[in-house]
């Protein structure tokens, strides 16, 4: 009868309860060692031998039992977390390239077909890059400390990407045509401004260049990053080191938004070079990279673009 019990306890609780019931304090086992007492002296020994080892029995086929019902129940949470090697392995999440670098990536492709070569410079330039060799002279407003961040010995983190203009062009022979991306940093903050922007700057030096030219190159890359519905319009500008300068906007919403600057490289610029005026001519232009990337991806404020919010870049 025990036997039976405990081979039909298909769990460890079904088993303990099959055990109390025969071993426990009020188990049949239990009653019968109790009851030794009512017995003749000359039976009680051979009754309590026949109960102890019958509460033996029950004991061993318990914990036989409940090592059977362990090994199955391993068995079971083996099978179910068996790994099929067949099935296709599940990839990591990947990450992904942010706005400005797609964007500027797209810029430096464009320029390549173009013929352009890439030049790159110090984040803190000299006064005499960012400033002096570009016409900007000492009382020019950009040279106060509103407008720019100056640092000890002479330098000033830059405040657009010209000054590798100077460092391109200087010891070298026309023509060339350069393009220099990078950050620049100004005393300016709001919904389409940063202290921390990114620009590209690009530049064409030869013994024939015109200001139809400059606008080709710009209407072309216009409708190459942002599609051929963009509007382009040149607004007369002055700039130190371009003449004639134009500031140029593109068709955003409902109205326009600053692209960037452009111009006829000053014949002063090229001197400071080293390169002859007389016999060599060139433009310039330069744009924000954050704007760009707003326009294309339809965002509201700059901001979205450096405040880190993964969440936001993912829908981007």
């Amino acid at each position: 009868m025990a036997h039976e019990a405990i081979v039909r306890a298909e769990s460890a609780q079904a088993l303990t309860e099959v055990r109390a019931g025969f071993l426990g304090r009020k188990g049949s086992v239990s009653g019968l060692l109790r009851g030794l007492g009512d017995l003749d002296p000359a039976d009680r020994a051979e009754r309590g031998q026949q109960v102890n080892a019958l509460k033996q029995r029950i004991e061993d086929r318990v914990a036989a039992r409940r090592s059977d019902l362990e090994n199955a129940r391993q068995a079971s949470a083996l099978s179910s977390r068996q790994l099929d090697v067949t099935l296709p392995g599940a990839a990591p999440p990947q990450g992904h390239l942010h706005p400005l670098s797609l964007v500027e990536r797209d810029m430096r492709e464009f320029f390549a077909g173009l013929g352009f070569s890439v030049e790159e410079g110090p984040d803190v330039e000299t006064e005499y890059h960012n400033f002096e060799a570009l016409r900007i002279e000492d009382d020019h407003p950009a040279r106060d400390m509103q407008d720019s961040f100056f640092v000890e010995g002479g330098h000033v983190l830059r405040t657009h990407t010209s000054p590798v203009q100077i460092r391109a062009m200087t010891g070298r022979k026309p023509p060339f045509r350069f393009i220099a991306p990078g950050r620049t940093y100004r005393v300016d903050h709001g919904a389409t401004k940063s202290p921390m922007f990114h620009q590209i700057e690009g530049f064409i030096v030869d013994d024939h260049t015109t200001f139809a030219d400059l606008k080709g190159v710009l209407h072309a890359f216009a409708r190459h990053l942002v599609g051929d519905d963009v509007r382009l319009r040149f607004r007369a500008h002055f700039f130190p080191f371009t003449e004639p300068s134009a500031e140029m906007d593109f068709s955003w919403r409902d109205g326009w938004l600053e692209w960037g600057g452009c111009g006829m490289i000053h014949p002063g610029v090229l001197e400071n070079c080293g390169i002859d005026s007389r016999k060599y001519q060139g433009f310039a232009f330069g744009m924000g990279v954050d704007r760009t990337a707003m326009l294309r991806f339809g965002l509201p404020n700059i901001h979205m673009l450096f405040d880190g919010d993964l969440r936001r870049l993912e829908q981007v």
